[in-house]
């Protein structure tokens, strides 16, 4: 009796199956691409001090700018000299300080590799099929990011300015088709970002080789120099 009980759940649940269907869709662009970029545009940025422009007017040329994902670079940009004390300007006439952007790469790159045994042609119509046992996909983003200041009114040039170089990495690896096991820095800051906690806006590191100078304090029309706020004249 319990044999045929049994028979007749299995008939039951064979018969009384469901089937459900969702339908999805992805942006153009995913979200890791999009990470990888500005992850490091960020690095780019953080190596720079921008404290030199602290209480100056600035005007951001962006006309040498053209790269994928032009308006977070320039925003990023214009958020840290504003976080530096720098006051952004729309108009070259009511600035001090022009800084000159130049993006020299913004993108992403690419690589695949796996080990395990590779698709084999044998003699007549048979093929052994490849067989991957370890597979990694390995994406980088690179910001290459050109900066040059130079007073407005007498176009010299505040410093040496420079390149800042930098590059966020992802990588995404299966151990025979189970995955993936996610590594990198866009895995770090995405868990960095979603921790506990409040978030704090961490200050930009001294510079690797980009450097400014602020520029000298303007005269008045009776030849008096007139010094910015903060600055007192020497005794």
């Amino acid at each position: 009796m319990s044999s045929l009980r049994l028979c007749l759940t299995v008939l039951c649940l064979g018969v009384a199956c469901g089937c459900t269907s969702t339908k999805t869709s992805n942006t153009a662009r995913t979200a890791v691409e999009q990470l990888l970029i500005s992850n490091a545009v960020d690095q780019a940025l953080d190596r720079i001090d921008f404290r030199p422009f602290a209480g100056q007017p600035v005007f951001i040329q962006e006309k040498y700018v053209d790269c994928v994902d032009k308006a977070y670079v320039v925003a990023s940009l214009r958020h840290r000299v504003m976080n530096a004390g720098g006051k952004i300007v729309d108009a070259v006439d009511d600035a001090t300080v022009v800084l000159e952007l130049r993006s020299g790469s913004v993108g992403t790159n690419t690589s695949e590799s796996f080990i395990g045994v590779p698709e084999v042609a044998l003699p007549g119509m048979m093929t052994l099929p490849e067989v991957q046992l370890l597979t990694r996909t390995y994406q980088t983003g690179t910001a290459k990011l050109g900066l040059v200041a130079y007073d407005a009114r007498t176009k010299t040039v505040l410093g040496a300015g420079g390149v800042s170089l930098a590059q966020s990495d992802d990588s995404n690896w299966f151990v025979a088709g189970v995955g993936p096991f996610q590594t990198g820095s866009v895995r770090s800051e995405v868990k960095k970002k979603n921790g506990k906690g409040t978030s704090q806006f961490t200050p930009s590191r001294l510079p690797d080789s980009v450097a400014f100078q602020t520029p000298a304090p303007a005269e008045d029309a009776a030849g008096e120099v007139q010094f910015t706020s903060g600055e007192q004249p020497a005794k």
